[in-house]
């Protein structure tokens, strides 16, 4: 994931949303590697790697991440046709909207 996307999630990031979380996103990109991010009681942490034990695990590409975070995807139609897999508490997954709202 390129620097300038993680950048955008940060600053996209609304606190509010993610108020009484701990979770952990674990990302794996076909294109850019593996990223997590850990969601924590209104705070946001981006690391680059592996989770040890992720509360959901995606696996995408990073076009297919940017064009959900800006709505051109509609992320259960990326699910639904394989653009998208998630293993894990797959329902956290449906947040990333609400956490990160495009602006």
């Amino acid at each position: 994931m390129s620097s300038t996307t993680l950048q955008k999630l940060q600053q996209r990031f609304d606190p509010q949303a993610a108020q009484g979380m701990d979770d952990v996103f674990q990302f794996h990109f076909h294109d850019a590697g593996s990223h997590y991010l850990i969601v924590k009681d209104g705070t946001l942490a981006v690391h680059e790697g592996e989770h040890d034990d992720p509360s959901v695990t995606l696996s995408m590409s990073s076009d297919t991440l940017k064009g959900i975070m800006n709505g051109d995807i509609n992320g259960m139609n990326a699910f639904m046709t394989g653009k998208l897999k998630a293993t894990g508490n797959v329902m956290l997954a449906t947040k990333l909207t609400t956490l990160f709202p495009s602006r």
